[in-house]
């Protein structure tokens, strides 16, 4: 992929399985997937970062793929019934990892993510870092 500054990118290398950040460096979600179209002379950019198991699992393939994207659209509520994306128009740095211009706050990209952090990952000793 060719960058507006004539960097060329390779998307993944680059961008798949890269932290999402807010501008307050708080982490939001990673690049599971991406949302490719093609332009008019038929070359493709990317639209949009696809986020949480549903963009993973069929880029894992097999059987675990599978897996993963089944059970997460089974815990998924109706409202989350789509894939969730950013729209790569608000991607404002691409380095280590991608920086976006809206906070994590105005997005409910990852909400099974969320669930995980607050109700599994945060019960585990040590795993808010208090000794820090």
């Amino acid at each position: 992929m060719t960058m507006s500054d004539g960097r060329e990118l390779d998307l993944q290398l680059h961008l798949l399985d890269r932290q999402v950040q807010d501008p307050d460096r708080r982490m939001i979600c990673k690049v599971d997937d991406l949302e490719l179209e093609l332009d008019a002379s038929g070359r493709p950019y990317v639209t949009a970062i696809l986020a949480g198991p549903r963009a993973l699992g069929p880029r894992l393939g097999g059987r675990l793929g599978r897996w993963m994207a089944a059970i997460a659209g089974r815990l998924a509520t109706p409202e989350e019934s789509e894939i969730p994306r950013i729209d790569f128009a608000q991607v404002t740095e691409i380095g280590s990892a991608i920086t976006i211009a809206r906070t994590s706050d105005e997005l409910n990209v990852a909400p099974l993510e969320g669930w995980l952090d607050r109700h599994v990952i945060a019960r585990i000793p040590g795993s808010l870092h208090e000794s820090e």
